[in-house]
């Protein structure tokens, strides 16, 4: 299993980004997705999640509002659309595959199987 980040950039604050995360898992459509994403000195934190079937996402309470998650299971991608970016959104920001499993949408780093490499966002102000 293989995941590819991209979409990442420097920005200024208010702009907006998209990140795809291509997927190179045959059963895509099976896996639940997440976003997650690290600035320097700090742990990784959720950003948000999608169901394999884009039914249901959550989100964490500081993006709330301003980004979407969202996935096209023909193309294995799945998207972060951000909007209204803030200096504190910069991170490097990876993607990840929970598989499949009967539970909720997960939001702990731990919980997800497989990791992309990441790409680096940047907001100046």
């Amino acid at each position: 299993v293989q995941l590819q980040a991209s979409g990442g950039g420097l920005v200024q604050a208010g702009d907006s980004l998209r990140l795809s995360c291509a997927a190179s898992i045959r059963t895509f459509l099976q896996y639940d997705m997440g976003w997650f994403r690290q600035a320097p000195g700090k742990e990784r934190e959720f950003v948000a999640a999608i169901r394999w079937s884009g039914g249901s996402t959550v989100y964490a309470d500081s993006v709330k509002g301003r980004f979407t998650i969202s996935r096209d299971n023909a193309k294995n991608t799945v998207y972060l659309q951000m909007n209204s970016l803030e200096p504190e959104d910069t991170a490097v920001y990876y993607c990840a595959a929970d598989r499949p499993r009967p539970r909720e949408l997960q939001r702990v780093a731990d919980d997800y199987d497989y990791w992309g490499q990441g790409t680096q966002v940047t907001v100046s102000s």
